[in-house]
């Protein structure tokens, strides 16, 4: 069992993460290497239907989504976040992009990570920053 503070839950799905170690390693480097301290991350994987139900509930926005995570830090150097991935969008989106699901799992999970970095990626400029910054943390990866 890691000492590190970010764990993996699932919700009304069936799913089992691979290398949690190294993945832990890996974001939590990525926290650091931007200057901030890792709290404590909740990464939450789930359907479609879960998402939107969050979606549309939280943020009052009635689509689909790959992706929300919600920031509950206190203190803004400090990364305290919940993560919630939908698992079907993951696997969609793999096949569009034509790569793995692991890789696009990987891609969103540092992405929302981003978010609590103070990323954003609303506006061409945020985006292609964003994107930047995905490509480099996920070049960082050593499994």
């Amino acid at each position: 069992m890691s000492q590190l503070p970010i764990h993996f839950f699932t919700e009304d799905i069936s799913f089992t993460l691979k290398q949690k170690g190294p993945l832990r390693t890996w974001i939590k480097n990525t926290i650091i290497a931007e200057g901030f301290k890792l709290g404590v991350l909740n990464f939450i994987f789930c359907s479609d239907n879960y998402l939107l139900s969050i979606n549309q509930n939280y943020l009052k926005h009635d689509t689909l989504t790959d992706i929300i995570t919600f920031n509950n830090s206190e203190d803004k150097r400090v990364i305290v976040g919940d993560i919630f991935i939908s698992l079907e969008r993951i696997r969609e989106n793999a096949q569009r992009f034509n790569v793995t699901s692991e890789s696009e799992l990987h891609r969103v999970m540092i992405h929302g990570t981003l978010h609590l970095l103070g990323y954003a990626d609303k506006g061409k400029e945020a985006k292609a920053l964003m994107t930047d910054k995905e490509n480099h943390y996920l070049s960082k990866r050593v499994f």
